[in-house]
């Protein structure tokens, strides 16, 4: 650790009291699927909407606000590759969830072609996904 608490790269809490950067951004732990058994219910039960880059399954939602779920393989490429394709589908989403107020549960599963899509067209593809999520009554 250097002196004030930061780490090297600039990341890390540095003064006592400050926030971290971007904290106002994050997708909230409320709206984040979390445990196996939820993401085995929607994918179980839930409709699907397809698209060129992503399969998105919808369920019926275990809370009260929307939740949403990453599911990305190894056959979309190496863990920097997916790590990617997560953040693009996290900044997506965390856009685009206000357009969705009825409690759902929704995963979000990248096919391998989404690491060469680039996050403009996921981004995209979570808009029309969450505008057809919000046409259909969820199983």
């Amino acid at each position: 650790m250097r002196a004030g608490g930061a780490r090297a790269g600039g990341h890390g809490p540095g003064l006592p009291g400050s926030a971290a950067p971007g904290r106002g951004f994050t997708l909230p732990r409320a709206a984040r699927l979390r445990r196996s058994a939820d993401f085995r219910r929607v994918q179980g039960g839930g409709q699907r909407i397809r698209g060129a880059h992503l399969l998105v399954v919808v369920g019926a939602g275990g809370s009260a606000c929307p939740r949403f779920g990453l599911a990305v393989s190894r056959k979309v490429g190496g863990a920097v590759v997916r790590n990617r394709v997560k953040r693009w589908l996290r900044e997506a989403i965390r856009h685009e969830r206000g357009a969705l107020a009825a409690p759902l549960d929704l995963v979000f599963i990248a096919h391998p072609s989404a690491a060469a899509a680039g996050a403009a067209v996921l981004r995209d593809e979570v808009r029309a996904a969450i505008q057809r999520a919000r046409r259909r009554p969820a199983r």
